[in-house]
């Protein structure tokens, strides 16, 4: 019961459009999931407010461009954005992307928004697919966009940032647990192992403890780096796409009553990507810090060990698939 109290609550809250052109003019932006919902509305704050750079990070460069005609239209910014592809589903398209990044001579800020709630099992590279895209390749493309990151805040002496996309939904099931045998993601990727009814929470519980557990190996104060995530809320967007029809007339109902709109929802992200140090690595909602929103369980010292553990794992999970994370 608290927790949707707290969520209607939360719904209902009058967001801010955090970020002023001061705070983005002149600088390079990417955003993950680019072509529709709350990546398409970021992007477009991000281009009203002035960034010098825009790209779209997409699947489909076919609707990439479309996204693209529509920005230039509704924000008058015919001078920004350009697409990239970048598909989530498989490793090697997350490298070959990073490797177009590292590549830039500046990047103020990474938004990892992409991701997907799927109902039928399948795999991609050896993952769950949804396991894959939502947690694994975006953890992945997180640690291969720090270098540019760093290296940009030394250069032109800014404060750049990485955010990653999460949701409070991920504090409404059971995670995993150190007392797995094995390697927990391998073991989330089989067949017996996928709640795909739960499949959507629990990475987004992942992603959290991932970006919570990075931000503890590479500290602002080291790196320049804030690496922050946050919880968007619940927005009108096609993230139920691939849903029944009962789970789609459900959320579309709930949705009815106290959903926000695509671009509501979107300043949370631009929020993240411009908001201060006291933000690395925290979990951010209705364009605050909202820590004490996460549940006990996460912050404890359970928490943390769980914390350690999805984060070694992920780690031993790419290499055996060769792609190495060296972060000490």
């Amino acid at each position: 019961m608290p927790f949707i109290v707290d969520f209607v609550r939360s719904q209902y809250t009058r967001l801010p459009l955090a970020a002023t052109p001061a705070a983005v003019e002149g600088g390079t932006y990417v955003v993950t999931g680019s072509n529709t919902g709350l990546g398409l509305e970021c992007a477009k704050h991000l281009a009203r407010l002035g960034a010098a750079r825009l790209i779209l990070a997409v699947r489909s460069s076919q609707r990439g461009d479309a996204a693209l005609a529509t920005i230039h239209e509704e924000t008058g910014r015919s001078d920004v954005g350009e697409v990239w592809e970048l598909d989530l589903a498989s490793l090697a398209s997350v490298e070959a992307f990073a490797a177009r990044l590292a590549a830039l001579d500046r990047v103020d800020a990474v938004i990892a928004n992409a991701g997907v709630s799927l109902v039928e099992y399948a795999l991609a590279d050896g993952f769950e697919e949804s396991l894959m895209i939502n947690f694994v390749a975006t953890m992945l493309l997180a640690v291969r966009a720090l270098p540019v990151l760093r290296a940009s805040a030394e250069k032109f002496k800014i404060q750049p940032h990485l955010v990653v996309v999460a949701s409070s939904v991920a504090f409404i099931v059971d995670g995993p647990s150190v007392d797995v045998d094995g390697n927990i993601l391998e073991a989330l990727s089989t067949r017996d192992a996928s709640v795909m009814s739960q499949r959507y929470q629990l990475t987004k519980q992942l992603q959290i403890y991932a970006v919570r557990e990075l931000a503890r190996l590479v500290p602002v104060a080291e790196s320049g780096v804030v690496i922050n995530t946050l919880n968007p809320g619940m927005c009108s967007t096609d993230l139920q796409r691939h849903s029944r029809l009962a789970g789609k007339l459900a959320m579309g109902l709930v949705g009815l009553f106290v959903g926000r709109t695509a671009e509501e929802g979107s300043r949370t992200l631009v929020h993240a990507a411009v908001a201060g140090p006291e933000t690395h690595g925290k979990y951010l909602s209705d364009c605050e810090d909202k820590e004490h929103e996460m549940p006990a369980w996460m912050r404890d010292e359970s928490g943390s060990r769980v914390q350690k553990r999805v984060w070694e794992d992920l780690v031993k999970a790419l290499k055996a698939r060769g792609h190495s994370i060296d972060i000490p």
